[in-house]
């Protein structure tokens, strides 16, 4: 499975497409701008969401969920990459983050 990390991910700019299988409350609450949510639990339900003919890096909070729908996507055909450490990793390195109303 091909993985990276959040600061190369960063590094390639705001056009890549980046998918959050993160469920919809914790995305809610904090997320990666420009990214979308397809939450792990309805992604098989999902996966005409995913882009196709690009490839796609796969987030969640720390790298378990999304190297789980990397490897399924993978498996699917597509180009997928799974991103080292998740949401978590990308703010500790300071890259910007969202928060719901009120939040940080």
């Amino acid at each position: 499975m091909k993985s990276i990390s959040v600061n190369d991910l960063a590094a390639l700019g705001p056009d890549v497409s980046i998918i959050d299988v993160r469920e919809e409350a914790e995305y809610s609450e904090a997320w990666v701008p420009g990214t979308r949510n397809i939450p792990l639990s309805r992604f098989q339900q999902s996966l005409g969401d995913v882009p196709i003919g690009r490839t796609v890096y796969v987030m969640c909070a720390s790298g378990g969920r999304s190297s789980r729908a990397t490897a399924h996507l993978a498996g699917e055909g597509y180009d997928a990459v799974n991103v080292m450490g998740g949401i978590t990793e990308w703010y500790r390195n300071g890259h910007p983050v969202k928060y719901q109303a009120g939040g940080k």
